[in-house]
């Protein structure tokens, strides 16, 4: 006789597959009280379960990371714009060849920021080269944002060397998908920024900012603050490319001004190369 939790599954299973031979035949789902409330799509999507959904949101990467021993992160953001090297060099001879001034300048701008790529990457090989060999409690996954750019190029790194990688993405009005260097086990969509963030940090051991743009400041600021306010333990907040951050973000401003204290400016280091800030990392925790 089955025990009581194969009894239960066959019933979660047969609930879901009613519900998936609608979406095979082309029936158009209605709100249907008699289905079983999780496999009611309507149901779930209403303004009044929007606390289950982030419960949801909450539960699913966590369970399945826990499940995979994922316990300790290295963060990696940075923007989803800046092409690999070698999808630069191709996008700057094509330019060349159409004597398109506009689109030359474009293609030489791609080239300029290929080279952050290309860091992110020998960053995400360096902790995946020290993680590779570890004990799992003192293994450190490369997590991104599991899109293009730069996210690509920290989850290719550690990819290339073997080892699981993170991503979590987020559903867009422009739908974007993971970017094929995150292990598929590992890679989860959110609807919620909110939970996503929170999932940046639940295992976050350090976070590695390259230049971006709204989303990674969003991120980045998110991070300091938690440190500043000690919601979060502190980490190694590491911004990677001084000139543009020094560029971008005047952090004096806000000494002078009283909005911050002088020692704020401790939460977080400038670096340019990736060995100096695997090495930062290292350091911290006495690697």
């Amino acid at each position: 006789m089955e025990n009581t939790q194969d009894l239960n599954e066959n019933r979660l299973a047969d609930a879901w597959a009613e519900l998936q031979s609608h979406a095979d035949q082309g029936n158009p789902l209605q709100a249907d009280a008699y289905r079983l409330a999780f496999a009611d799509p309507e149901f779930l999507l209403r303004r009044e379960t929007r606390g289950i959904r982030f419960q949801l949101e909450m539960l699913k990467p966590d369970m399945e990371q826990v499940a995979q021993g994922i316990e300790n992160t290295i963060v990696v953001f940075g923007s989803a714009r800046f092409p690999a090297p070698e999808q630069a060099q191709q996008a700057l001879k094509l330019a060349r060849d159409s004597g398109d001034a506009q689109a030359m300048a474009l293609a030489e701008r791609h080239v300029r920021n290929a080279a952050y790529y290309e860091q992110a990457r020998l960053f995400g090989r360096m902790v995946a080269t020290h993680s590779k060999h570890r004990p799992p409690a003192e293994q450190l996954f490369i997590c991104t944002g599991g899109g293009p750019g730069i996210m690509e190029a920290a989850n290719r790194g550690a990819h290339e060397m073997g080892v699981p990688t993170v991503g979590l993405n987020i559903a867009l009005p422009h739908e974007q998908s993971s970017n094929p260097y995150v292990t598929p086990s590992l890679s989860f969509k959110f609807h919620y920024f909110a939970l996503r963030k929170m999932h940046f940090m639940m295992r976050a051991k350090a976070l590695v900012a390259f230049p971006g743009g709204f989303g990674t400041l969003d991120e980045l600021f998110e991070v300091i603050t938690l440190v500043q306010t000690r919601k979060a333990k502190p980490v190694p907040i590491i911004l990677f490319g001084s000139d543009y951050w020094k560029r971008l973000l005047n952090f004096d401003v806000l000494i002078e001004e009283g909005a911050i204290s002088p020692e704020d400016l401790k939460l977080f280091e400038y670096v340019d190369d990736p060995q100096v800030a695997w090495d930062a990392i290292k350091t911290f925790y006495q690697l």
